[in-house]
C-alpha cells in the first residue's frame, strides 16, 4: 500500500526527486491551476512534471513544465517541501517536489508538447483551490505552507476571491 508524508523544506539529499510542481500565484493572491476536462467532470491539477536529464535543477524542470503544459512564465520559485512516496514495495522512498512563485506571464494556451492536450487555466483563491484539487490533508498543508510563503516573500497580503478562465 501507498504511504504518503508530507514535509515542509528541502528533500534529503539521497533521496530521488520524480515529480517537481509549481504553485503559482498570481499578484492579487490567486493560485493558477491547470484543468482537464474528463467525462467525470473537470480534473484541477497543478503544473509540473518529471526532471529531465537536460534540466539544470529542479527551477529548470518547473520553468520548462509551466510552458509547456499551461504556457506560463514564472519569477524564481521557492521550495515549499515534498510529498513522500513510500509505494511499499522495498524500493526506497522518493519525493514529489512542490514549490511556489510569482506569475511573471500568461501566453496564448498551446498544446502540451508531449500530449498534445490544451490545457485550460484557472485562477482560483487558495481555499477554493484546496477544494478543487481535492488532494486531503496533504493538498491543504501544501496550500497552506504556500500561501505562507508567498504571503512572507511576494508581499501577498490579500487573495481575491474570483475564479477566472484565463
Amino acid at each position: 500500500m501507498i504511504k504518503l508524508t508530507w514535509h515542509n523544506g528541502e528533500v534529503p539529499k539521497d533521496m530521488l526527486v520524480k515529480q517537481v510542481y509549481g504553485l503559482v500565484f498570481t499578484t492579487d493572491g490567486r493560485l493558477v491551476l491547470m484543468a482537464k476536462e474528463k467525462e467525470t467532470g473537470t480534473v484541477y491539477s497543478l503544473a509540473g512534471g518529471t526532471p529531465e536529464i537536460f534540466d539544470n535543477d529542479r527551477e529548470a524542470t518547473l520553468k520548462r513544465e509551466l510552458m509547456e503544459e499551461i504556457n506560463i512564465t514564472i519569477k524564481k520559485p521557492i521550495m515549499v517541501g515534498y510529498q513522500e512516496v513510500n509505494e511499499g514495495n522495498g524500493k526506497s522512498p522518493y519525493a514529489q517536489v512542490r514549490m511556489v512563485a510569482m506569475l511573471d506571464e500568461i501566453k496564448k494556451s498551446q498544446p502540451d508538447p508531449d500530449t498534445g492536450e490544451i490545457y485550460k487555466r484557472i485562477l482560483t483563491h487558495p481555499k477554493r483551490a484546496i477544494e478543487k484539487l481535492n488532494w486531503g490533508e496533504i493538498g491543504k498543508l501544501l496550500v497552506e505552507e504556500a500561501v505562507r510563503i508567498a504571503s512572507v516573500n511576494f508581499n501577498l497580503k490579500e487573495f481575491k476571491d474570483k475564479d477566472e478562465w484565463v
